[in-house]
């Protein structure tokens, strides 16, 4: 469902805020493209950002790893973290250094950590991160030990504000060097895609690849 977040002071963009868009939908389309977020906590005052891969469940976003993890030692106790991904669109080339730039997509979100209780739980949030990545996976692979369920650690985190910016577009450059200065300006595009997959060495030569692993190509 459609809804804006109302941001507080710490969220609401100050800087080129005409860039900005608060609605959920804005910043679920930049979270769900972004391939890691970086998550900011503190630890005794020293701050941490941390890039982590993620995925979305309606307005909770989670991550995992090691139950060792320095991180999410911290994180599962309700500890108060901002998280941002950004995707990097292009260079923007204009007609003084000033107005060089670059296109971009970001998102900046708040929100209380918490740890995933109980196996049941963390196995379907795990589950959801296999489906959300590889659509039909799970059906192939063997389920979880009991051993690698307690050693992951799935933290999720209830987004309470965000905002997103983003810049698209040719530069902006003073109205009178679009007469007076002949430098080639414009955008150079920042492509993101995946090479063709490798197999592992020991796989079986008649596995073939599978159709979830289609709509990664060109990406």
């Amino acid at each position: 469902m459609s809804k804006t977040y109302t941001p507080s002071p710490r969220a609401r963009v100050k800087r080129a805020h005409h860039r900005a868009a608060y609605d959920n939908e804005s910043v679920f389309a930049i979270l769900d493209s972004a391939q890691i977020i970086h998550v900011g906590y503190f630890i005794d005052d020293q701050p941490y950002v941390t890039p982590t891969l993620h995925w979305r469940d309606g307005e909770t976003l989670l991550c995992h790893g090691s139950s060792a993890s320095k991180m999410l030692r911290h994180l599962r106790h309700g500890a108060p973290v901002c998280v941002t991904a950004s995707i990097f669109d292009g260079y923007v080339l204009a007609r003084s250094p000033f107005h060089h730039s670059a296109n971009y997509r970001t998102v900046m979100a708040y929100g209380t950590a918490r740890m995933v209780e109980g196996r049941a739980a963390k196995e379907a949030a795990l589950d959801r991160m296999m489906q959300t990545l590889f659509p039909g996976r799970l059906a192939e692979c063997r389920g979880n030990t009991e051993q690698e369920i307690k050693a992951t650690t799935v933290i999720t985190m209830t987004i309470d504000e965000a905002a997103a910016k983003t810049r698209s577009g040719p530069p902006m450059d003073d109205e009178e060097d679009y007469l007076t200065v002949n430098a080639w300006s414009g955008e150079l595009p920042a492509r993101h895609s995946y090479a063709r997959p490798v197999a592992d060495p020991r796989l079986d030569p008649g596995c073939p690849l599978p159709d979830y692993l289609n709509p990664y190509r060109g990406r």
